[in-house]
């Protein structure tokens, strides 16, 4: 702390032993040795108090940064799911418009699937099911997974 060499230590307790008596002088050192102590625990706390503020304003400015970017990412799924939402909304209105008969023309019937027959049947109420392998289309053998 302070730059004292052991030379001007010993001079100046020799100028307290003279000053001071030796009766009183162990009495003084006893109180001069607390008083830096609490002198450098006042330094110290200080010194805390101070990298303790540092600390707390570079995490508020963290937190802002922080804050910033998870503002951005809102912003950024709400036009997301927005631009999502009119897309489903406009691909809805157009297949609304041909299935309701509207006067722009007559709905095309799809056309079946090139693995069915040629006489169409109406579509099954259960869940769709496997045939198993190697089953015969006559003795169908069908398994739920």
């Amino acid at each position: 702390m302070f730059d004292i060499s052991f030379t001007e230590i010993l001079v100046i307790a020799a100028v307290g032993l003279v000053v001071i008596g030796p009766e009183r002088l162990p009495k003084v050192a006893r109180t001069l040795g607390h008083l830096l102590g609490r002198a450098q625990r006042y330094a110290n706390d200080v010194r805390n108090d101070i990298q303790h503020e540092m600390e707390l304003e570079e995490l508020k400015k963290w937190k802002t940064s922080i804050e910033g970017a998870a503002r951005s990412v809102e912003n950024t799924v709400r036009t997301e799911m927005s631009q999502f939402q009119q897309a489903i909304e406009t691909e809805k209105k157009p297949s609304a418009a041909m299935t309701s008969g509207s006067p722009s023309g007559p709905v095309a019937e799809p056309s079946p699937p090139p693995h069915s027959s040629a006489t169409t049947t109406a579509p099954p109420t259960t869940p769709p099911e496997r045939l198993t392998p190697g089953a015969d289309t006559t003795d169908t053998v069908i398994r739920r997974e």
